[in-house]
């Protein structure tokens, strides 16, 4: 169709950004990150929902309210996980990180991840950044050498070479670093029946000199900061928790080389042959992908004045960039954009278990694809189910039951309805009408004042607050039809009330399209598609703005029903409930088996 078919008001098409994203003053600067991936494994939905898709949700918010946005991510490719997966792959550190970027970005563009820029931090720019950064911190005093105890066979063991019992809550698979049990962070001298990965055998222990970076002296101003900006930026409860516990226990020098070949260089002479932890490392990459991606990177970096900076991640990763990260930069003297707001999620879980590639328990990233369910449903799930407050379960039978009593009877039972019936009655055209009676009135009202609940719960990165409002902002659509007894007996017997009602739920389709569209961007297209418009805005005030005369498109199914006999075929494919119970079966007739022969 033509542009002149369609009657839209002009003022409401999302503007295209074009060419490099830079801050402009006077507008609203947003700036987001999502925690870098490690780049040595297939992301499973619990990374996914953790920070890429969380962030993009609000991302996509974020451009939907015309804010100037930018948001960033990568791979985190250096350490010692790049190292042991290497070596378990018999191939090069780089050969890996290649691999598994190329996956990492495959399964994103799947997932409708829209990055403006995704990259990875083995690159010259990681280098560069990273050594000015410690140079800085070293000049300014915040840095000191000392030797440090370390695990030792054949050559030092850092912190994921070593595997033990937690000292903090005896579980036996303890990793050098963190405890995945108890989520405390270790040093490896620490574990209790330490162990090498690679041979299994018990290492020994050496002295090896190490910088460590000066939190105690840095420790005022970093509780200075962390006590304004978190009020300002409204950070979420288990961000400011975790924040407060390691600041009351006392922050204490903390190593940031290791005896490793794979990372970036320490620029000392008397250290050549060391890296950079990939904890200092790590978050370094924000900057040096966003330097990949722009020469004038430091406009975002260095310009809190103009910029705000929203992070994602799961709550394992919250010390490091509300204590560990800002303090190095607070040492540098530099006036770099510090976060502003740090969402964090507790653990999503895969039915009665935790995801296990290893185990093939679980959907993972390249998983999801496989299944030929829409993606939209995927985002739709992870996000309703995303755990903000506590952790949560991913179960097969809730998926499908949300996929088929709100996505398909809510959501596509409301697109659905209504543009089949334009396109019976009307030949797609739509006619003159009036939203001047009393149910018309109403409806208006109640959608604002959920648009305006809606709007706050994003600005406040409620993710799924804002989608449950969104929901029921499509759920006052459908009630409004059955008020409004949309049928072929209103269309002949009082065409004007008919009007009303295709004119004013067209413009709520429109409102909708935008609303989750944050959410399913992928949806969102499909409905503007169907209505001939622009990708729209979302407004502070709900408006009618597709007018008449307007020619519609194409109506489209939005969702399909998923059976719910696919469960079983879901969970026997990616393990979970019967697979454990098949198992439990198997052990409880062994058992009996045992007890009778002993008899």
């Amino acid at each position: 169709m033509t542009s002149s078919e369609r009657k839209i008001n002009p003022n409401v098409s999302l503007k295209a950004s074009s060419g490099t994203i830079l801050p402009v003053v006077g507008e609203r600067n947003v700036l987001i990150t999502s925690a870098l991936p490690y780049v040595n494994n297939i992301p499973h939905l619990g990374n996914i929902i953790g920070s890429v898709l969380s962030a993009d949700v609000f991302a996509r918010y974020s451009r939907s309210r015309n804010y100037n946005t930018l948001y960033i991510c990568g791979t985190d490719e250096y350490g010692t996980a790049t190292e042991t997966k290497a070596l378990e792959e018999g191939i090069t550190c780089q050969e890996l990180c290649d691999k598994y970027n190329t996956i990492h970005k495959e399964v994103y563009e799947w997932f409708d991840i829209g990055f403006d820029y995704f990259g990875r931090t083995t690159t010259q720019h990681q280098t560069e950044i990273a050594q000015e950064i410690f140079l800085k911190l070293h000049k300014n005093g915040y840095l000191h050498e000392d030797t440090m105890v370390q695990l030792f066979c054949e050559k030092f063991l850092a912190d994921r070479y070593v595997e033990g019992t937690c000292p903090k809550c005896g579980y036996e698979d303890a990793r050098g670093d963190q405890c995945d049990s108890c989520g405390q962070l270790l040093n490896a001298i620490e574990l209790v029946n330490p162990r090498c990965k690679s041979d299994n055998n018990t290492p020994i222990t050496r002295e090896s000199k190490h910088m460590f970076l000066d939190l105690a002296s840095l420790q005022k101003d970093v509780e200075e900061w962390v006590e304004k900006t978190s009020v300002e930026g409204k950070w979420s409860s288990n961000g400011k928790t975790i924040t407060q516990a390691w600041l009351r226990e006392g922050l204490k020098p903390r190593c940031i080389t290791r005896d490793l070949k794979w990372g970036t260089p320490v620029p000392l002479e008397d250290m050549k042959d060391k890296v950079f932890y990939v904890w200092f490392d790590a978050p370094i990459g924000y900057f040096s992908i966003t330097a990949n991606y722009t020469h004038e990177w430091e406009k975002w970096w260095k310009n809190p004045e103009h910029v705000k900076l929203y992070q994602f991640m799961g709550k394992d990763n919250v010390p490091f960039h509300t204590v560990i990260f800002p303090s190095s930069l607070i040492g540098t003297k530099e006036d770099w954009t510090l976060l502003h707001h740090i969402s964090t999620t507790e653990f999503l879980n895969y039915e009665n278990t935790k995801f296990s590639k290893s185990r093939n328990i679980g959907v993972f990233g390249t998983d999801a694809k496989d299944t030929d369910i829409p993606v939209s449903v995927w985002r739709y799930y992870l996000i309703s189910s995303r755990p903000e407050t506590n952790d949560s379960i991913f179960t097969w039978k809730e998926f499908i039951t949300k996929n088929n009593n709100e996505l398909l009877a809510n959501l596509g039972n409301l697109v659905n309805r209504v543009m089949k019936f334009v396109a019976a009655k009307y030949n797609r055209i739509l006619p003159s009408f009036s939203v001047d009676q009393e149910a018309e009135q109403d409806l208006i009202k109640n959608v604002n004042n959920l648009l305006t609940d809606y709007i706050d719960a994003l600005e406040n990165v409620k993710l799924r607050s804002g989608l449950e409002i969104a929901m029921e902002i499509s759920r006052q659509g459908n009630g409004y039809l059955q008020e409004s007894k949309l049928d072929n007996s209103l269309f002949a017997n009082n065409p004007e009330k008919c009007a009303s009602v295709i004119g004013i739920t067209i413009n709520l389709i429109y409102l909708i399209s935008a609303i989750f569209g944050p959410y399913m961007p992928s949806t969102g297209e499909s409905i503007v598609r169907q209505l001939n418009a622009p990708l729209r805005n979302i407004p502070d005030m709900w408006t009618m703005d597709i007018e008449p005369g307007h020619h519609l498109g194409k109506a489209e199914y939005l969702f399909t029903k998923i059976d719910m006999k696919k469960e079983n075929e879901f969970l026997e494919k990616y393990g979970g409930v019967i697979k454990n119970k098949e198992a439990e079966k198997k052990v409880n007739k062994t058992n009996k088996a045992n007890k009778k022969s002993k008899a």
